[in-house]
């Protein structure tokens, strides 16, 4: 449907163009013209079967991320039928006659070649647009793809290494980037903010990169875009609200990808389940009527944690905002004080003792003396990768306010004064296309924030740990807990608090009450001293973060 540039009544058009393309009418012509929708949200219910059936299959090929269009032949006039018979030739003669493939494709590829010469024919989708008739190329020398204008800067994969495998990756659609330091990167977006002349067009950077840039107001808007993105790939709620920053209705980034952390059982532990119990469901009380049935059952404990390891994130992007709802302004509240009385009286007497000295959990998995434990991905993916069939991954528990859960989030932003700003919506959209972030898993580690992807192909613990990332981050209560922001070099102390009152509590014995406060005084300190404000999942504030009294 077009609208003529001389057109006496183009208001008019556009009305009918907006009525032939409702879903309903897209319905009735379907029905009585045999013609199928370009849109979704068409009912099919009414339909024959037949044709139902039918319209499901085309809805979801054109609908498909990876859809390619290949248009009827344009442009060849009367002689239209003769490509249809050089490709039946080139089939024929090869598949049915047994010729020579190479002697075939070049002498059916020169009569090609002829008639678009004769013809005059530019090229058609899906080749690119060309000026004057359409070349065929040699064989052996099938054009790149035609890169894009937009200019990428990624404080992701900075080796060499990985650079290599994410250009690959990029030149499957025609881009490339520039690896960069997160703060030369900063610096480059915010010269462009003040100056009106940027010369970035898309950033690819971690959740902690984007607030400095907010403040600046040097960042562009992409809720339509992601709107726009949502209509043929899912993206986890919870990474767009992330990338609001704390904001009603300005999307600063579009999720790109995740690490995170995640729990592993071994599969002779799920005997031992609390009744009605759904593993990719649990809750934290479950967890420890779990660990406890562990005990009963073996004679031992068998869940573990890594007190040595990184269990300061167990602590602030799991246990905290499970519980509290929040990390640092409900750190020392009544639901806090519970959150630690359940973890010292409850949990923790059903944890194996040499939970104090385990860094890696994969190791003591391996061994068998522990069935049930929480780490990174990267620090759980050996015991996925040597016994696949011995070991399940799954979710982080819930509790009373929701499942807190710390990704480490990494964001596609397009700065304000970009100059190829459309460029750079190309390149989100590709990168976000569930074949694109497949190969990122692949080949690079990091894990999806779109649903879609296909693991079957990947290394089977990688696929074993992606179906647990995709199901906690996509979880209904999914509660994102990010890494703390803002603290420059003190970040270390604030993992150091969370750790002082874990232990004093628990290991100690100290008062629960007494120890929240002294440590929520350091944790305020902390915040007033480098002036940093909130991170999810703490609501946004003006000024330091406040621990609430």
């Amino acid at each position: 449907l077009g609208i003529p540039a001389d057109a006496a009544n183009p208001e008019a058009g556009a009305d009918m163009i907006e009525y032939l393309t409702r879903p309903d009418v897209q319905e009735a012509v379907l029905r009585d013209l045999g013609f199928f929708p370009v849109v979704d949200g068409v009912d099919f219910s009414g339909l024959p079967a037949g044709v139902a059936i039918e319209a499901g299959a085309v809805t979801a090929q054109s609908g498909a991320p990876d859809a390619l269009p290949a248009l009827l032949p344009v442009g060849l006039g009367e002689r239209g039928g003769e490509i249809n018979q050089i490709f039946r030739n080139a089939f024929d003669r090869i598949v049915l006659n047994g010729e020579d493939v190479a002697t075939v494709m070049d002498e059916e590829g020169n009569n090609l070649s002829a008639l678009m010469s004769e013809t005059g024919a530019p090229c058609w989708a899906p080749d690119p647009v060309s000026d004057g008739p359409c070349p065929v190329h040699e064989m052996g020398a099938a054009p790149e793809p035609m890169m894009s204008d937009a200019v990428f800067f990624s404080t992701q994969f900075s080796p060499v290494e990985e650079q290599a495998k994410f250009r690959e990756i990029l030149a499957g659609g025609g881009f490339d980037y520039t690896a960069s330091e997160e703060g030369p990167l900063i610096d480059l977006v915010l010269a462009g903010a003040q100056s009106g002349e940027g010369t970035v067009d898309v950033i690819g950077a971690l959740h902690g990169t984007y607030p400095p840039l907010a403040r600046e107001d040097a960042m562009m808007n992409l809720i339509d875009l992601a709107d726009d993105l949502s209509a043929n790939r899912e993206f986890a709620p919870a990474f767009l609200e992330t990338g609001l920053l704390g904001s009603d209705d300005f999307l600063y980034y579009v999720p790109w990808m995740q690490a995170t952390y995640i729990m592993a059982a071994n599969t002779e532990a799920l005997e031992y389940l609390p009744e009605g119990a759904d593993l990719n469901a649990l809750t934290w009380d479950q967890l420890g009527v779990w660990c406890q049935n562990l005990i009963d059952g073996t004679g031992g404990p068998k869940c573990g944690l890594p007190h040595a390891g990184l269990f300061h994130r167990f602590l602030e992007g799991y246990l905290w905002p499970s519980f509290t709802g929040g990390m640092v302004t409900n750190f020392k509240s009544d639901a806090a004080v519970d959150m630690m009385t359940w973890m010292r009286d409850t949990l923790w007497p059903n944890v194996h003792p040499q939970s104090i000295s385990y860094e890696f959990m994969q190791e003591p998995l391996l061994s068998g003396e522990v069935w049930v434990a929480f780490d990174h991905t990267a620090r759980l993916i050996e015991a996925f990768n040597a016994d696949p069939e011995g070991f399940v991954a799954f979710p982080a528990p819930a509790g009373p306010a929701g499942r807190g859960f710390m990704p480490v989030v990494v964001g596609l932003g397009i700065p304000a004064d970009a100059a190829n700003p459309d460029a750079g919506m190309d390149l989100i959209e590709y990168l976000t296309r569930p074949a694109v972030q497949e190969q990122v898993l692949n080949a690079l580690g990091f894990f999806p924030v779109v649903g879609g992807v296909d693991f079957s192909g990947l290394p089977a613990g990688v696929a074993i740990e992606a179906g647990a990332v995709t199901a906690q981050s996509s979880a209904a209560d999914a509660l994102p807990a990010l890494l703390p922001v803002g603290l420059g070099e003190r970040g270390g102390e604030i993992n150091q608090i969370f750790r002082n009152a874990f232990d004093r509590i628990v290991l100690n014995g100290e008062d629960i009450e007494t120890v929240l406060a002294e440590e929520a005084a350091n944790l305020q300190a902390l915040m007033d001293e480098t002036g940093a404000p909130c991170w999810a999942p703490d609501p946004a504030s003006d000024g330091p973060c406040q621990v609430n009294e």
